[in-house]
């Protein structure tokens, strides 16, 4: 139980650290870092359902909507309705996002590089390993719900 309460608290603070890094950055480009996660989800996996996007970000369906909206507003996210179920809705990302996620993209990375400098080669793939399994832990137990 306590090994348990130990990974708790240290994924809550290092989630957060690593949402602050990149919340200053997203917010340069008016962009919060939600918006930014649901840009970077469609942009990895496609097209998807709000369903979908709201289990691949780890949010609620309405909080998911509700960050479609403003995207959709700003014009980086359209909704396209299914040819084959006129009433499925997926998310797409437009060529506006399209745009900007080739433009921030190498910052992004370099963040990200910069941010994990100090850590050898083998640190990274213990980190990478170990989020892995962490994930597919989680995932297994989603499924179960």
């Amino acid at each position: 139980m306590e090994q348990a309460r130990q990974l708790l608290r240290v994924y809550l603070r290092v989630s957060q650290l690593i949402s602050r890094q990149f919340r200053s950055y997203f917010s340069r480009q008016d962009l919060t870092f939600p918006q930014a996660m649901v840009l970077t989800a469609l942009g990895e996996e496609g097209e998807m359902p709000i369903s979908q996007l709201a289990q691949c970000t780890g949010s609620t369906n309405s909080t998911v909507s509700g960050i479609v909206d403003r995207l959709e507003r700003m014009g980086l996210v359209k909704r396209v309705r299914s040819e084959q179920d006129r009433r499925v809705i997926y998310v797409a990302l437009t060529e506006s996002s399209r745009a900007m996620e080739r433009a921030v993209e190498p910052d992004v990375n370099a963040q990200m590089s910069r941010m994990l400098t100090d850590l050898t080669a083998q640190e990274l793939e213990k980190i990478r390993g170990a989020l892995e399994t962490l994930e597919r832990v989680l995932d297994k137990e989603a499924q179960q719900e």
